[in-house]
């Protein structure tokens, strides 16, 4: 069995474009779907990928490790940058599709089968649309609260919130009172038995991070997620020291070594690599393995499309560091009509048990992905009150 082409489908889906990625064998009908979805990057991505695919053609698509090797390393460029991160990432996925389909079995089978019966979900606030997840009005309170309890409706025991606005590096209460607000507010609105996590989108500073933590601490927060810039391990693990609430971040890191740093300095209590960027599934189970080691929990960033989200499922059932997966679940009204998929999502409780279909369960309809063509993301762009620029 030798790999005949390497093709791209884009399908836009507002925020971003999704890109999938398909791996076309030799063999009649035998093919695997992947994902390299990079918001503001579409045609970096896809031009990576066609770059990258010229090493792969005619060679042996089981040999996964090898070809990952091969993508990584080869062309004296490492994969360390974001866009060929993303790029390798959804030609691994694919590869795995390709292996779990040749096989008959599903992918968490390849890797020691299920080590948990199923897999809990969590949402966005008002389900991925921008919008929504996005508040910035002097209303947001009361809107976080319908949100919250909308969410508890739709029978989500977990959801994420953006309840710290843009702050400056040092700022007085204003942006703390506001996020205390925010959250209290869903907390009363929900009560004890939900979870809620709060995303900074490493907006604040550590310094401004360590304050948003201690002032959101009474509500017993499931995880603070990236309350300062990843590219700070120091600060996050300034941040993590400071408070009992369990730090999350990784979505903006490339590959094990991105991570190994984090691990070391004991900077989180929660790691979120993106399969979809951090090198693919071979690399996520890397990452999953040191996360064990240090005995940190993995959660996947996981806002992309509906592959990711099956690989991430996979990836769960056979992890045991892993303790929830993200889901965006109405983002785009077409999204599952792009998809057909093993898994069912139980309503009550939004929990997955593991699908049955060989490799990642999925099917892709090429079709409806042409209905929804590449179109330019709308670039977000964030200014401090003074003029100068911000981290969105």
């Amino acid at each position: 069995m030798k790999i005949k082409a390497i093709e791209t489908h884009i399908c836009n889906a507002r925020m971003r474009n999704w890109i999938f990625v398909k791996v076309i064998t030799d063999q009649d009908g035998l093919y695997g779907w992947g994902e390299a979805t990079l918001e503001w990057h579409t045609r970096s991505v896809v031009g990576a990928i066609e770059d990258i695919s010229q090493l792969l053609i005619g060679q042996d698509p089981t040999r996964i490790e090898h070809l990952w090797q091969m993508m990584y390393r080869q062309h004296f460029w490492h994969g360390n940058g974001i866009v060929r991160g993303t790029a390798i990432s959804g030609i691994d996925i694919a590869l795995w599709d390709i292996l779990g389909k040749s096989l008959g079995v599903p992918c968490h089978k390849l890797w020691g089968g299920p080590v948990r019966d199923h897999v809990r979900l969590y949402c966005h606030l008002g389900g991925g649309k921008m919008e929504d997840f996005y508040q910035t009005s002097p209303a947001d309170a009361g809107r976080f609260a319908d949100l919250a309890q909308g969410a508890v409706a739709d029978g989500f025991t977990a959801f994420k919130t953006m309840a710290v606005p843009e702050t400056l590096p040092l700022e007085g209460m204003r942006p703390i009172r506001y996020a205390e607000k925010c959250v209290a507010a869903m907390r009363q609105a929900v009560g004890d038995d939900i979870d809620i996590m709060v995303d900074c989108h490493a907006r604040p500073t550590p310094r401004m991070g360590i304050l948003f933590a201690r002032a959101l601490e009474p509500y017993n927060l499931y995880w603070f997620e990236e309350p300062c810039w990843p590219e700070s391990i120091d600060g996050l693990a300034e941040v993590q020291r400071a408070v009992k609430t369990p730090i999350a971040t990784g979505e903006r890191l490339i590959t094990q070594h991105g991570f190994r740093e984090l691990l070391e300095k004991r900077a989180a209590s929660v790691l979120q690599p993106d399969i979809t960027h951090c090198g693919g599934l071979s690399e996520a189970r890397r990452i999953a393995a040191m996360a064990e080691a240090y005995r940190v929990a993995l959660a996947p960033h996981n806002p992309q499309g509906p592959v990711s989200t099956a690989a991430s499922l996979e990836l769960g059932f056979a992890t045991p560091s892993y303790i929830i997966c993200e889901s965006v679940h109405q983002d785009v009204p077409w999204r599952q009509e792009v998809v057909s998929e093993g898994f069912v999502v139980e309503p009550r409780g939004r929990i997955v048990r593991p699908s049955q279909r060989p490799g990642l369960g999925i099917e892709i309809n090429e079709a409806k992905v042409r209905e929804h063509p590449f179109q330019q993301e709308v670039l977000q762009r964030s200014f401090y009150s003074d003029g100068s620029v911000g981290d969105w």
